[in-house]
């Protein structure tokens, strides 16, 4: 049997043969989260077409599918035409105010059942209530708060009207987003949850942050690798190009 010294070194050799992707080093907390997420905002006003193309790349790369909207009003049809294409027939989203749209008269009219959470009804019968239209659903539509170009990864916040549920229990997850929420660094990423968390006006009001990097993998002790058995077997961003 290995010494505990002799199973590390294994782990540290085995981890050493393939390199990360870009290097990892601590980063000091900013002192004005605020202003600090404001310049890096400013900065990406500029940036933003570079900071997409990277996202979609890495998104692409670990097995997402990457839509383009030219307006809100188009991304209902984007929706619907997932749901065809996989058989879909229940639909389960954020509230509209959540997702700054409501897709669910146009999916209605496409013969899809919307089951929406709805900001305010927070009481232990609407969470199970949801959690069960999420269970049933095949498809289910968020926003994304922040989309980390670094590695493909959507960054959802908890909340009134945004359960994790939506994003979690469906085998198709749909997230919509717009140049705002564009992000290039995780470093960037910690500055916009700090400026969220000291701003009583802004802060999160759920308790969880869940980083979404493409559809769910598990793999057994041989590597087999399945997908979706801690979520979505699939996942979709759609980038909305209107402002």
């Amino acid at each position: 049997m290995a010494t505990r010294a002799e199973f590390l070194e294994r782990i540290r050799r085995e981890v050493a043969k393939t390199p990360g992707l870009f290097g990892a080093s601590p980063t000091p907390r900013p002192a004005q989260p605020g202003a600090a997420a404001e310049t890096i905002r400013r900065e990406l006003a500029e940036r933003w077409p570079q900071a997409l193309e990277r996202f979609r790349e890495e998104f692409e790369r670990v097995a997402g599918v990457f839509h383009r909207a030219p307006s809100l009003d188009a991304v209902p049809s984007i929706i619907a035409a997932i749901a065809r294409e996989r058989g879909a027939r229940r639909v389960v989203s954020w509230d509209p105010a959540a997702l700054g749209f409501d897709p669910a008269p146009a999916l209605a009219r496409d013969g899809l059942t919307v089951a929406v959470a709805r900001s305010g009804q927070e009481d232990e019968k609407s969470r199970e209530r949801h959690r069960e239209e999420a269970a049933q659903a095949e498809l289910g539509v968020t926003g994304a708060d922040f989309v980390l170009a670094e590695t493909g990864t959507l960054i959802l916040l908890s909340g009134s009207g945004r359960p994790r549920s939506t994003s979690l229990l469906p085998d198709v997850h749909v997230a919509v987003f717009g140049r705002e929420r564009l992000l290039e660094t995780l470093e960037q990423v910690g500055v916009a949850l700090e400026a969220l968390h000291v701003d009583p006006d802004r802060a999160m009001s759920g308790a969880m942050i869940t980083f979404i990097t493409g559809p769910s993998r598990t793999a057994d002790i041989e590597l087999t690798l399945t997908r979706g058995v801690h979520g979505p077997k699939e996942v979709h961003a759609v980038f909305v190009e209107a402002p």
